[in-house]
């Protein structure tokens, strides 16, 4: 018997609209009790390599292939023979080969340009995905849906996988997990986004069989990172399940606000009256972005002035800006606004406000930020850096009152005044714990977080967890060192709620140390790993910068403590897989010469 290998790894954790009361159910990506592996003894008419799920199946000839000569870690992409558009992903991992779907779940990546490692994890290209090479289980956000894995058949000089032609064309596991809640427990989840929905997900999928409510008052979680980046309008394209998977798995989502907690008497109090009673508390309420409180900011004095967060912003900013051809001030040089700025400049005049001497210095340092710069100035935007805000000015100099005039222009501290038909604020978010303020029970960090322990646990509370942008979990990465922490990512959201659904769904389990991971688009695709609580000392850039080519190593003394990358993959997960195992290259290693892509995993 070999083992099944599910590896629960969790990378590392912070939303839609139609907010609905919902008997949700779930139907998910991973069949736990439906799913076992048994070792196929090889028979003189074939030799099975793999095995996956029990079920009535074809066997479909693998087009090109007369025998299975991988290398041990060998990846092959291979068209299915009488299924157009079919193909699976050969792996060989232990000495076996194992077959699944070819393109990732999240947004379609092809997996054999991922990487493969020693014990079974298939990581996507990207963001960072992560399968069972064995099962096609998920084991890391953001992928929403598992794999299907097939068995691999050797026979009559040919080479054959067995599985249903659906799931082959199909490219991800859609399991039907109708649930009654059967239990006295109840999760309630506080907050509707990517962790909440890792969480939820992970609940269901284990075969929990409790009460689930989730309150929030944006709807059925969504892909939060388009908002910023391509500017999507509509809710129901960015929906991470449909309304009647919620529905299906007896999920209900509660439509309000939680304006406190009850941690004794296990209850929370929301905006309309209503306490709602728990056994376990996962919080997971995101941040808030921040406003300026400055004239003309300030108690929306003028109009045109937008924060993004959510839907409904989008929506407000896309209508200001109409067609095209429109002053667009973005204040804020950091991932909001220069995504904002990326999607915008090619077909509006755009500025960008920033107190840095370049975008993102603070996160990527003042090399990589100019490359940024650079792309964005090609597209026709401007930069005002080293640049502090005065006020905004209303459109209508001679209007009585500044809140009948929508904003005309930003002004900044040296008089410089930026003629603005718009302008979006993007500066940073602090953590939605207005609620815990006055708990007793809760002791807030400096910036409004939640210190949790490794289990992401809230320190002095029985049976509450917070995760996403409002947990400062220790950090166990490169340079770390258990130094505690508070990322911002979505990936690391779901990640984060993932662990805390498993956590609750199978008593005793514990987290395994993660690599946090996000990504951005910045007039080319940007990859980043790791974390920098200790700070970091030194970069070292290798690639063709000049052509947005690059890879980016933030080094602590030696220590390769994050890397960031762009047209250069898999290079970005390579480095997760390294630092997850402790074999990361080092600043020495990186600057001789050495190959993070040859680096060995074992």
């Amino acid at each position: 018997m070999f083992s099944r290998s599910t590896a629960r790894y969790f990378a590392v954790c912070s939303t839609s609209f139609r907010p609905l009361l919902l008997p949700s159910a779930f139907s998910s990506a991973v069949p736990r009790p439906a799913l076992f592996l048994f070792p196929t003894r090889p028979s003189p008419l074939s030799k099975a390599f793999s095995a996956s799920t029990f079920r009535m199946a074809q066997q479909f000839k693998l087009k090109g292939l007369d025998k299975l000569d991988l290398q041990e870690l060998e990846k092959k992409e291979v068209e299915v023979e009488g299924i157009e558009g079919g193909k699976v992903l050969l792996c060989k991992v232990g000495g076996q080969v194992h077959a699944v779907n070819a393109n990732c779940t999240h947004y379609g990546a092809p997996l054999k340009l991922g990487v493969l490692t020693p014990e079974g994890r298939l990581t996507c290209p990207w963001h960072g995905a992560c399968f069972n090479a064995r099962t096609g289980d998920v084991e890391d956000s953001p992928a929403p849906l598992s794999l299907n894995a097939f068995d691999v058949i050797e026979k009559d000089g040919g080479v054959y996988v067995k599985g249903k032609a659906a799931d082959i064309k199909g490219g991800k596991r859609t399991v039907n997990i109708k649930t009654t809640p059967s239990s006295q427990e109840k999760v309630v989840i506080v907050g509707g986004g990517s962790g909440a929905f890792g969480a939820l997900l992970k609940l269901r999928e284990l075969g929990y069989k409790g009460h689930i409510t989730v309150i929030t008052h944006e709807g059925y979680p969504i892909d939060r990172p388009k908002l910023s980046k391509a500017l999507i309008t509509d809710a129901s394209k960015l929906y991470l399940q449909p309304e009647e998977w919620y529905s299906e798995g007896s999920i209900e989502f509660f439509p309000d606000t939680v304006t406190s907690v009850d941690f004794d008497g296990k209850t929370v109090q929301t905006k309309t009256g209503k306490s709602l009673p728990y056994t376990k508390l996962i919080l997971a309420t995101g941040g808030t972005p921040r406003q300026l409180p400055l004239p003309g900011f300030k108690d929306n004095q003028l109009g045109n002035i937008f924060l993004l967060r959510k839907v409904s912003d989008v929506q407000n900013i896309v209508t200001a800006v109409g067609d095209k051809g429109k002053k667009i001030v973005i204040v804020g040089s950091s991932f909001i606004g220069m995504e904002v700025a990326n999607a915008l400049a090619k077909e509006n005049s755009v500025s960008i406000v920033g107190m840095e001497s370049a975008p993102l210095e603070r996160v990527m340092g003042t090399e990589v930020g100019k490359i940024f710069q650079r792309t964005l100035e090609k597209n026709g935007a401007k930069f005002y850096l080293n640049a502090g805000v005065d006020s905004a000015l209303p459109a209508s100099k001679l209007a009585n009152t500044v809140g009948l005039s929508s904003v005309g222009a930003v002004k900044l501290k040296d008089g410089t005044e930026l003629e603005a038909d718009l302008v979006i604020l993007g500066i940073g978010v602090f953590p939605e714990t207005t609620y815990l303020r006055n708990n007793p029970k809760v002791q807030l960090e400096k910036d409004g977080s939640i210190a949790v322990d490794e289990n992401f646990a809230v320190k002095g509370l029985q049976d509450v967890w917070a995760i996403g942008d409002i947990a400062t979990y220790p950090y166990h990465g490169p340079g770390g060192n258990g130094t505690p922490v508070r990322i911002e990512h979505w990936n690391v959201a779901q990640n984060m709620g993932r662990a805390v659904g498993e956590l609750i769904a199978q008593p005793g389990s514990k987290p395994k140390p993660f690599i946090p991971i996000f990504w951005s688009a910045l007039g080319g695709q940007l990859r980043y790993c790791g974390a920098t609580p200790n700070g970091w000392d030194e970069l070292v850039l290798k690639g063709e910068p000049e052509n947005n080519k690059f890879a980016a190593f933030y080094c602590k003394g030696d220590t390769v403590v994050a890397m960031a990358s762009m047209m250069m993959d898999p290079i970005m997960v390579k480095s997760a897989e390294l630092m997850r195992h402790g074999k990361m290259l080092s600043k020495s290693d990186i600057q001789s010469g050495k190959d993070v892509l040859e680096a060995a995993l074992w």
